[in-house]
């Protein structure tokens, strides 16, 4: 669940290395160049997030080893569901949110009705909504998720393909964590999930 402060593997330069089989300044050159993310401790350690280290070997078609596989599926619990009709923007939205947040698990629906049933069944960490949804539109839908305990409170982003005030208004009216209109702008979206996300998404 997306509010979760559950706790992501993270990795000294030399576990990198040694995960990666090269020697200790290789992991240091990649950081340095801009290659492979990573942040500094206080007494100026790098360290790798598990994601990060995962995207870094994707980019590059290296095999994710076996351990590395092991630490992600183990702390990965973050979960999308993308509901619009728009069938090939929905595909789009689920292949940026698989690269964004490597073995997220993602769901889509393509109405209401579709929507309501992944919803009690697999409570995702973060609802992507089409508010011009048929069946039973999307406010009713961020209604219904809002008031619901059971769903366990995902994170909900708006989706519109109209940039009416009125409309943005009402949606954010119900507690929605952000509203984008289309055509979307897939980088602000993407960087916005990471800011609802521990760890941004880690």
């Amino acid at each position: 669940m997306a509010k979760k402060s559950k706790k992501t593997r993270i990795f000294s330069a030399l576990e990198v290395a040694n995960i990666c089989g090269v020697v200790n300044q290789t992991t240091i050159n990649w950081i340095k160049s801009g290659y492979l993310k990573a942040f500094t401790t206080p007494g100026g350690q790098y360290r790798v997030y598990a994601e990060d280290l995962a995207q870094f070997l994707g980019s590059r078609d290296m095999k994710l080893p076996d351990e590395l596989e092991t630490v992600l599926v183990e702390a990965n619990d973050i979960s999308f569901l993308v509901i619009d009709d728009d069938k090939e923007l929905n595909a789009l939205l689920c292949e940026k949110l698989s690269s964004a947040f490597p073995l997220s698990t993602i769901e889509k629906a393509y109405d209401g009705f579709e929507a309501g049933s992944l919803l009690a069944r697999f409570k995702p960490s973060v609802v992507l909504l089409d508010i011009n949804l048929p069946g039973v539109n999307g406010l009713t839908i961020c209604k219904n998720i809002k008031k619901d305990p059971e769903l366990g409170n995902p994170v909900v982003v708006a989706i519109s393909g109209m940039d009416d005030p009125d409309e943005r208004a009402a949606v954010l009216d119900q507690g929605v964590e952000a509203f984008f209109s289309k055509p979307l702008d897939f980088v602000a979206l993407i960087e916005t999930l990471k800011s609802f996300l521990p760890g941004g998404g880690k």
